[in-house]
């Protein structure tokens, strides 16, 4: 790729008070970045809480808090850490580098896409008050199966069921006006030029991620509603003993949150696509497939709900038949972990803190993807469903892999957002406790699984100690984690080092501009000429190389 002028925009520049960020604003840039520190905070309230669970399972018996005390924990874990961090946190990067990846000066609808934003804080905060509640807050899982998600004792109309209910309607809308704002930015706002396969793949991850919010979130949102209904209205749609019906539920559920996954996926799968080629100067192997295997996935995901109910009286044939979706969702998830392989094969890699956030990810995605199609089998689903083998594929995806990823974006993306560069000692400690601290926490439960130990239990069979107090060990370490991390950030924003407009050297449109961007983006409308990943072709370079340029950057990378 490479640009010309076409148009001279407004004046525009930097806007550097730190104030824009806790007030009501539509430029995207600002919008980004109150996104992702909010999901980050709410990251700590959930990681809070997992510490708690982890203190609890460190010995056989019940001995840290009671039993409903700990019903509340795993399922407010479970809530915050998909709908308070991941998915805003992804709305925030998103948000952040879609307009600049296509050159364009903002969203779609800038005011909607504001509201969208300010609908979260109250979610979460009204998620997270029902702590002060006299009867606590909700109990039945980030799942809220009925008849259990309905079990409340009479005349407490406001209790926390109600307000988990409430809170994620409220998420839940705000992420699907957030979905039509990028849906329509990605296909009107494009910078001349900028075909589709021109665009990033973390483009095309975000596009497709935010394709399935518009068409599978609807389907929870009406259902938790109608869950709203049966717990406060007295209407009947899912109570068994009053003729409903609470496998309805599990459909209406699963049909967005099996989807879901891929939904937070995509633009983690996006994340290595920019950061694997720009540290080993190769270009994206094979980016055309790359971006339909995007595509893809989103499509093939949309039919594998029924995977999550192999054993809630489903059908043989419908069982086969969602056993082998499940199955076909590994070919173009493959795709992509082939072409990250391909892309840093005998390169000369550069292992800045990105790069390490960004391989390791990418390396423990592998034991997520393979212990989740041996899920997706009917006899071993059914064999290990309920145990501590599926909670560690799982923490094996949404941790070890995207959060990962949003790590590795963080430390990437950081001298483009705030103009400094960070601390890198301080990024590759933070990386190696992140590492192993999340190895030694989620490896122990795909044996202990094995073995038979049950999910969701606050005291277990000695024999499974062992287990438990290595992975406990590990969530403290992450835990511990998070503090270079916070230090190195708070730090390297007020104090570091100023940063050049493409620290990197890498390609896409984002790193032609400043660092922060001015307001509208760009000084000049970019016009679009070339493919992206052209880092074995100087001719295809996003900014035209002086001699100088290039002298420096042998430099820097040949270090």
């Amino acid at each position: 790729m490479t640009h010309e002028i076409r148009e001279t925009a407004p004046p525009n520049e930097p806007e550097n008070n730190w104030r824009q960020y806790f007030k009501f604003n539509t430029d995207h840039k600002a919008i980004a970045v109150q996104y992702m520190v909010t999901a980050f905070i709410f990251f700590l309230v959930g990681g809070l809480l997992a510490m708690l669970i982890r203190a609890e399972l460190i010995t056989p018996a019940l001995n840290v808090v009671d039993r409903p005390l700990y019903n509340g924990l795993f399922t407010l874990h479970g809530t915050i850490m998909i709908f308070l961090w991941i998915i805003p946190f992804n709305a925030g990067i998103s948000n952040y580098l879609v307009p600049l990846m296509i050159g364009a000066q903002d969203m779609a609808f800038p005011l909607l896409n504001a509201i969208s934003f300010w609908m979260i804080p109250p979610g979460g905060i009204l998620l997270i008050s029902s702590f002060l509640l006299p009867n606590g807050t909700a109990q039945s899982g980030w799942w809220s199966y009925p008849p259990i998600s309905l079990q409340i004792p009479p005349g407490q109309p406001i209790n926390g069921e109600c307000l988990w209910i409430i809170s994620l309607v409220i998420i839940g809308i705000s992420s699907i006006m957030g979905a039509v704002n990028f849906v329509t930015t990605i296909f009107w706002m494009r910078a001349p030029g900028m075909s589709f396969f021109r665009m990033p793949v973390f483009v095309w991850s975000a596009l497709s991620a935010q394709l399935l919010q518009l068409i599978n979130l609807p389907a929870l949102t009406g259902a938790l509603i109608l869950l709203l209904l049966d717990l406060n209205f007295g209407t009947q749609f899912f109570k068994p003993l009053e003729n409903g019906d609470p496998i309805i539920y599990q459909h209406l559920f699963w049909f967005y949150s099996h989807p879901a996954v891929y939904i937070m996926a995509l633009p983690a799968f996006g994340i290595f696509a920019e950061v694997l080629p720009a540290f080993s100067r190769n270009p994206l192997f094979g980016y055309r497939s790359l971006a339909v295997a995007s595509l893809g996935i989103a499509l093939v995901s949309i039919f594998v709900w029924v995977h999550h109910m192999f054993t809630s009286a489903t059908p043989s044939w419908m069982r086969i038949l969602f056993m082998f979706t499940s199955m076909l969702v590994a070919v173009p998830t493959g795709v992509k972990a082939f072409g990250w392989t391909a892309t840093i094969w005998k390169s000369k890699l550069h292992l800045e803190t990105p790069m390490l956030f960004a391989m390791g990810g990418a390396a423990m995605f592998l034991l997520g993807g393979v212990t989740g199609v041996m899920l997706a089998a009917v006899p071993f689903d059914i064999h290990v469903h309920n145990t501590y083998f599926v909670v560690g594929h799982f923490h094996y995806i949404v941790f070890n892999t995207i959060t990962m990823a949003i790590f590795a974006a963080i430390y990437f993306w950081f001298p483009k957002i705030t103009g400094r560069m960070y601390a890198e000692g301080w990024g590759k400690l933070h990386f190696w406790l992140t590492f192993i601290g999340a190895n030694l926490t989620f490896f122990p439960m795909l044996p202990l699984g094995l073995q038979g130990m049950v999910r969701r239990i606050s005291s277990y069979d000695p024999q499974y100690q062992d287990g438990n107090v290595i992975s406990s060990l590990g969530a403290f370490l992450l835990g511990v984690s998070t503090l270079p991390f916070i230090a190195n950030m708070v730090g390297s924003w007020l104090y570091g080092q100023r940063a050049v407009n493409n620290p990197w050297h890498a390609t896409g449109l984002e790193w032609t501009t400043t660092s922060p961007p001015p307001r509208n983006n760009f000084a000049e409308i970019p016009v679009v000429k070339r493919p992206p990943y052209d880092y074995g072709n100087p001719k295809y370079s996003v900014i035209e190389p002086t001699e100088s340029d290039e002298q420096r950057r042998r430099e820097i990378w040949e270090r």
